[in-house]
């Protein structure tokens, strides 16, 4: 575990005059952001109790201590919401927490390390790790799911990847390379 907080949350703007913001939750049951009565920030610093007033496409109107205008609400657009990684369940069997794989090894099936998880995403077709890694494996983003990563083994601190046919070594599929190929002029 890379950090005793998780991020459950974020600010993602200001709702209407008198200083609501709107929430976008992360967590797996969105609706579990109303039982949080105190978030911090990223840095673990300021502390904001939260009043959930309703929910408006997809997002969550919330009151916070303290803000009662438009133009402080503004102020907090893209702060991230955490709470301590201790009050949260413990996940279930091939579950994890985003915050657990952050930092963790990233290595193939034969032991070759290539990096470690910078970041984890979710655009909406799954999850998506990023890998932290050495050239030519710099910035490189897999999916996250069983057949792209067999193994999660947290113990260890590694992931063990099997990229997509067809990735290579530079971060580039067959076709992009033959694509960026065509267009050289060989002389």
């Amino acid at each position: 575990m890379t950090d005793a907080r998780v991020c459950v949350g974020v600010v993602t703007g200001p709702h209407g005059v008198r200083g609501l913001v709107k929430v976008k939750s992360f967590m797996q049951v969105p609706e579990d952001l109303t039982e949080l009565a105190e978030v911090t920030d990223g840095s673990g610093t300021r502390t904001f109790r939260l009043d959930v007033r309703g929910t408006n496409k997809g997002v969550y109107l919330v009151h916070v201590d303290g803000i009662d205008d438009r133009d402080k609400a503004l102020a907090l657009k893209g702060l991230e919401l955490y709470v301590p990684r201790d009050i949260l369940p413990e996940p279930e069997d091939d579950e994890f927490y985003h915050a657990d794989l952050i930092g963790l090894r990233v290595e193939f099936e034969d032991g070759t390390a290539i990096g470690t998880v910078r970041a984890v995403h979710d655009f909406g077709a799954g999850d998506v790790i990023e890998l932290d890694g050495e050239k030519p494996w710099r910035a490189v983003m897999l999916p996250f799911d069983r057949e792209t990563v067999p193994t999660v083994d947290m113990a260890a601190g590694r992931l063990v990847v099997r990229p997509p046919e067809g990735l290579t070594a530079d971060g580039q599929d067959d076709e992009t390379r033959d694509e960026e190929d065509d267009g050289k002029d060989e002389t």
